[in-house]
């Protein structure tokens, strides 16, 4: 079975993506994991159906799976990946993505050859509980579309990619969490270390760096406007009456993988 897909990544969150119509109508989960396998598959972070199917309310769907198989509610960067491939051929313009958690809103605000840079609005994002202690870790727990663990941390020289996988799973959070890193650095600048569900470590988060900057904000470390410091660059959040999301998505490579049955 020949697969078609198209590569892009957002600060280095890499997802594979492939129209609706294009796929099986069964064993998606399967398929996720194999094709984002980095040493017998294409490789990602996760992988993306994308239905161009326009109705009422928005002008296209996504369906997302991690690299685990699992299927989580948002990603921040993915979403930007699959606006980016929706506009591929239009020098400007919005688009409405109906994601997991609801519709998204997308604002195109520059293109520089095959780096596009969007403003999303993240909708909705609340403070679950600001002062919680997670296996030992000063924490804010976070709604962002998804779960969100914000970490409170003075430095990243501790093993955090442990901490972060079993914070992923810790029986407070029976959906599984996503957990950040989170350092401030001035008044609009925090540095953040991501751990992802689903897929572990990654280079960035939307959904993540969004959690993060709300978390700062709410603990008064931080304050709009907010530079994401990520390993992969930096990601803005503005904290206004919608949480405002600005990130880039780039094409990669598109071609075909051979599914084996």
């Amino acid at each position: 079975m020949n697969i078609p897909f198209v590569k892009l990544h957002g600060a280095k969150n890499d997802f594979l993506l492939t129209y609706t119509e294009d796929a099986p109508a069964s064993g998606l989960p399967e398929i996720a994991v194999a094709i984002c396998d980095r040493y017998t598959g294409v490789g990602g972070d996760g992988w993306m159906l994308v239905d161009r199917s326009s109705e009422p309310g928005h002008d296209a769907s996504i369906r997302l799976f991690n690299s685990d198989g699992s299927e989580p509610e948002l990603s921040g960067n993915g979403t930007r990946c699959a606006a980016a491939l929706l506009l591929r051929d239009r020098a400007e313009g919005v688009v409405r993505i109906r994601t997991g958690a609801g519709v998204k809103h997308l604002d195109l605000i520059e293109r520089v050859g095959s780096e596009y840079w969007f403003r999303m609005d993240m909708g909705d994002v609340r403070v679950v509980d600001l002062n919680v202690s997670v296996q030992g870790h000063d924490a804010v727990i976070v709604d962002a579309g998804n779960p969100q663990c914000a970490l409170m941390v003075k430095d990243f020289d501790f093993d955090w990619r442990t901490a972060g996988a079993s914070i992923e799973r810790d029986s407070r959070f029976p959906n599984r969490t996503n957990v950040s890193f989170v350092r401030g650095v001035d008044r609009n600048t925090i540095h953040v270390r991501f751990w992802e569900r689903g897929a572990g470590e990654t280079n960035s988060s939307g959904t993540g760096s969004t959690g993060a900057a709300v978390a700062a904000a709410a603990r008064g470390i931080a304050e709009s406007p907010i530079m994401v410091d990520t390993p992969a660059g930096p990601l803005y959040v503005r904290l206004e009456d919608r949480i405002l999301l600005t990130g880039p998505a780039e094409f990669v490579a598109e071609g075909s993988y051979f599914f084996h049955i």
